[in-house]
């Protein structure tokens, strides 16, 4: 009874301040459920005002204050359902864009938003409204190509971020066909925070992406992170948020999972094609996951398959090495030798977990190609050879021939190293590859000395050269690996060549063309100690330490 006649005075005074004021008074004095009862009234007034009013800002502020009503109960939400609130907004939304065709994109954009909100409150269920919003802006923003109005764009990122913080699953976003479309109208900026908000909106809830399909549709909303989409924007940007960036990215593809092989091979495949395109910046942080989450998967694999015949349980893990090994490849365009040659020995110990030889063999071969043609480094060489050494030694796959050659090769390569020092800690590192605790097949006291005297042959020849201690001290590492061998029982390995071995170093470090070294005195002292403690343990190991003399 009231409204139509305040409603009737507001029209009439034709004055612009006045009709957006008493509109205001209007929304904010009358109590909610009477404005929904009006809401066709309320909304059928709006046309009537003088066109200069800001009627966006008076529809706004109604949604919001029907939003806030909605959800301070569930118990209120018939209400709405009954007025059919939803199709009158939408309705008058239509109206006032249509009869305000100078508004700023911000302006529409403001009203779809709070629509939206609106829907979120009152219809959480239903999707179809949510992308019935997303492409009435599409619709409105269609030949504009990119904005660059920045109001318009912070309005546009917000629209696009309700529905995640509604929902909080990314599964619903990628459901909304008219998302993606949206997000084609950002500046590449603006993209970048957008897909920043989806890869933050997964990784805080947690959510497992499984199939290939969503991946795909993630990845083309996320592309403005993992390709670079103009020259020049990944220069403007901080190499601390870049990289900060490229890591949530690297986050997220340890969250692709599927149990279902054949579906996880799909997802792999699917992530590779997207960040293959990422170009030389952005390889050495996005590779690295893939790579892992696809051992990760295939090691589970072959722990669940172990009573399948060996043919079929290999087949798919051999599928899974294959695209690994195209992937590490693309690393060369970069180029990072040292992390792919990493990524090859990961890939050679996850072939040996699964028990398939010939693959093992293969990512060593590819491993051993890149230290001989790609790294010069002297100091990466070091670190090459010593994960070479340390991943040979747990490799239990090997056959006789294949295991001579490839611990020739690394023996060899130790051999070669640029600095007598580095050439003696290699050398005397490579003696773990023929003894090893657990396998029998691999205890080979001959080679265990023959490399611990070559050692011995360096160390003694970089003292020379330098006239200094630091012979003394790889000839204290070398000693402690003695000891390490004469305990595991190597019978090549006796009391007389410890023993020679310890007067060496102690004529040496008491002669007087040496330099004291405080280093080398304490871990000699430490190592004598050691030799002393196992005499007193009494027993076996007691007698066995007892003939040593220090």
């Amino acid at each position: 009874m009231v409204l139509p006649r305040v409603l009737e005075q507001v029209v009439n005074c034709k004055d612009e301040i006045a009709q957006g004021y008493l509109m205001d008074c209007i929304i904010q004095v009358f109590p909610d459920e009477y404005h929904l009862q009006t809401l066709q009234t309320l909304l059928g007034a709006c046309p009537q005002f003088q066109p200069s009013v800001d009627i966006k800002t008076v529809l706004a502020r109604l949604m919001d204050r029907l939003s806030n009503y909605a959800a301070l109960s569930a118990e209120v939400l018939p209400e709405f359902f009954q007025v059919e609130a939803f199709a009158k907004l939408n309705s008058a939304i239509g109206k006032v864009i249509e009869a305000q065709e100078d508004m700023p994109i911000a302006g529409v954009v403001t009203l779809y938003s709070s629509l939206l909100t609106f829907s979120l409150h009152v219809h959480p269920d239903r999707l179809d409204y949510v992308d019935q919003i997303l492409g009435a802006c599409v619709q409105k923003l269609s030949g504009k190509g990119k904005l660059k109005d920045n109001k318009a764009t912070k309005q546009i990122v917000a629209l696009l971020s309700a529905p995640l913080e509604k929902y909080k699953d990314i599964d619903t976003a990628l459901k909304l066909s008219n998302y993606p479309r949206l997000m084609e109208n950002l500046d590449d900026s603006t993209s970048k925070e957008m897909a920043n908000v989806l890869v933050q909106n997964i990784l805080k809830n947690k959510t497992c992406i499984s199939t290939a399909e969503k991946v795909e549709a993630l990845f083309e909303l996320m592309k403005a992170l993992i390709l670079d989409l103009d020259e020049g924007v990944d220069d403007e940007l901080d190499e601390d948020d870049f990289q900060e960036e490229q890591n949530s990215v690297a986050q997220l593809i340890q969250m692709l999972h599927n149990d279902d092989p054949e579906e996880m091979l799909k997802i792999i495949c699917a992530v590779k094609k997207h960040i293959l395109t990422g170009g030389p910046k952005r390889l050495p942080f996005t590779v690295p996951p893939l790579i892992f989450n696809s051992l990760k998967f295939v090691r589970r694999l072959h722990s669940h398959d172990e009573n399948v015949p060996e043919e079929e349980s290999s087949a798919m893990p051999k599928k899974f090495f294959q695209i690994l090994n195209q992937i590490i490849e693309a690393l060369s365009i970069v180029p990072v030798p040292e992390l792919a040659l990493k990524l090859y020995l990961e890939c050679a110990e996850a072939a040996n977990d699964s028990d398939i030889e010939p693959v093992a063999y293969e990512f060593f071969t590819q491993a051993y190609i890149l230290y001989e043609e790609e790294i010069s480094d002297s100091k990466a060489q070091v670190t090459a050879i010593h994960l070479i050494i340390g991943t040979l030694q747990r490799m239990h796959i090997f056959g006789v021939e294949n295991r001579d050659t490839l611990t020739h090769k690394a023996t060899g390569y130790s051999a070669k190293l640029l600095k007598k020092p580095d050439q003696c800690r290699a050398v005397y590192a490579c003696s773990h590859l023929f003894w090893v605790d657990d396998q029998d097949n691999i205890k080979d006291g001959e080679r265990v000395l023959l490399c611990l005297k070559r050692a011995l042959r360096i160390a003694n020849a970089a003292q020379q050269m330098s006239n200094a201690t630091r012979g003394s001290l790889l000839f204290i590492e070398i000693l402690n690996k003695y000891l390490y061998f004469f305990e595991k029982g190597v019978s090549q390995i006796n009391v007389a060549s410890v023993q020679s071995l310890i007067e060496l170093i102690t004529t040496e470090m008491q002669s007087e063309n040496t330099t004291a070294d405080p280093a080398a005195d304490a871990f000699f002292a430490s190592t004598l100690r050691y030799i002393q403690f196992q005499k007193d343990k009494g027993g076996a190991v007691g007698e066995k330490f007892e003939s040593i003399n220090s």
